[in-house]
């Protein structure tokens, strides 16, 4: 029997109920629904609005139903309405008609929203916990690469020289901004909707004080019409993931270069691959591109969810039916593109020659000839122009800035001195980067430190 079934006669047209029917998606909140149930039921017992006898007894039946679950011993019926109407229909056969009970001063309503909120608050710890291990295989990896010397890119054109462990460290950078926005994402989610039932609350004495402690909640939601229509929650964590994979994406494209033939910087572990049906040499990045293109997905679920709740009219609409299986998807595949992205990095196998050779070809030691020239009182316009004309000089010649002959940079410039080679040298020019935030080995250490601190805070 359908719990709104009183006032209408006839049953729904066939594919008006498989249209209506969201139990296939909200399934997974069947413990979240219990859980809250247990929690609300306490509380109309404690309230003197049911018998204490009674809400023993239904809190029991939940337990059991819960632990049914657990075991295997039930499974969620997809012939149900919803999540909802599966656990009150179990309850009633479980104990009789006392379960009819449970959803005094309660709607579906404030209790979806309360279920929602619950799995999301439990789903993003999850993903704080797989951004965690992100962050530490970066660090890792970063440590084992200080003194790895690799171009740095403007416009994907080789710039100037950094250590591949910089570069890894930019990253964890990003992914700590990440792990601070799910922290602050925590907080806000963190009010009960539960006693606002359908939007103007209720003439029974309840207590939400005692619900949201029950629950773990921070606070409850102090409008009513607000706790049952917000979604923002939704958007906010669709928002948050959406960046997360967005950052993932870009990691993931760099991953594809470096691993290409022209490239070689890196190599995919074969665990982390895969080969062509018909060219025999091929190896693949194959999950890195699918983590690239699973950031379209988030991007595409998170419009979904603006554009559903755009135009909603206070409080409850059946539109909010479609808030779920868009979040449900990000969540997964955030959680399994991390899982990935983890294992990549873990096994990534790093070309420390073919880096450094591609910043001696790559001309990244010219802006330091104008550095250079600069300290011998050179106007740095000056000083760039004739760094130019020595990039031109050895381009022409196919050589690399190292090996051109003092007399070449003399003719250039009566500035030059035999010192110009240590000044030009790719490890020189990384050590003497010690700004703040640059890639000298002590200053990448540094930050990573502190993105270590930064998680152990959290």
């Amino acid at each position: 029997m359908k719990l709104w079934s009183g006032m209408l006669s006839g049953a729904l047209n066939d594919k008006a109920e498989e249209f209506n029917a969201s139990i296939k998606i909200d399934r997974r909140l069947v413990f979240d629904d219990i859980d809250g149930s247990i929690g609300h039921v306490e509380m109309l017992g404690s309230a003197g609005i049911l018998a204490e006898e009674e809400s023993a007894e239904i809190i029991r039946g939940l337990r059991q139903i819960k632990a049914k679950l657990i075991d295997g011993e039930l499974t969620v019926d997809e012939e149900a309405e919803d999540v909802h109407s599966f656990v009150e229909n179990e309850l009633i056969q479980e104990i009789g008609d006392l379960g009819k009970k449970m959803h005094t001063a309660r709607s579906r309503n404030d209790q979806v929203a309360t279920d929602l909120k619950m799995y999301l608050r439990r789903e993003s710890g999850e993903i704080e916990e797989l951004l965690k291990d992100y962050i530490e295989a970066l660090l890792t990896l970063a440590e084992d690469n200080l003194d790895t010397i690799m171009p740095g890119y403007t416009h994907l054109q080789a710039a100037q020289p950094v250590t591949f462990a910089h570069h890894l460290t930019a990253y964890a950078m990003m992914a700590l901004r990440d792990l601070s926005r799910l922290g602050d994402y925590k907080k806000r989610i963190n009010e009960l909707p539960l006693g606002a039932c359908a939007l103007a609350g209720t003439t029974y004495p309840i207590d939400r004080e005692q619900v949201k402690d029950l629950l773990g909640f921070d606070a409850v939601m102090e409008n009513s019409m607000d706790a049952v229509s917000d979604r923002d929650y939704v958007l906010e964590l669709q928002s948050v993931l959406s960046l997360i994979a967005v950052h993932l994406s870009r990691f993931s494209e760099e991953l594809i270069i470096w691993s290409s033939q022209p490239y070689g910087f890196v190599g995919i572990d074969d665990m982390f691959s895969t080969g062509s049906s018909i060219m025999p040499q091929k190896k693949n990045p194959d999950m890195a591109e699918l983590i690239r293109s699973k950031a379209a997905r988030l991007i595409g679920n998170m419009t979904q969810s603006f554009v559903m709740v755009k135009g909603l009219p206070l409080a409850y609409s059946k539109d909010l039916q479609e808030d779920k299986a868009s979040v449900f998807d990000s969540v997964d595949t955030v959680k399994i593109c991390l899982e990935v992205m983890t294992g990549q990095i873990e096994t990534l196998k790093v070309h420390a020659e073919k880096m450094l050779k591609a910043c001696k070809e790559g001309y990244l030691n010219a802006t330091d000839i104008a550095d250079y020239l600069v300290n011998k009182g050179v106007a740095f316009r000056d000083a760039h122009h004739i760094a130019a004309k020595l990039v031109k000089t050895a381009m022409d010649a196919g050589k690399t800035l190292e090996a051109l002959s003092l007399e070449t940079y003399k003719k250039e410039s009566d500035k030059f001195e035999d010192d110009i080679y240590r000044a030009i040298d790719l490890k020189t020019i990384v050590a003497k980067r010690t700004s703040r935030g640059g890639p000298a080995k002590e200053e990448v250490q540094r930050q990573i430190a502190y993105v270590k601190d930064a998680i152990s805070d959290d």
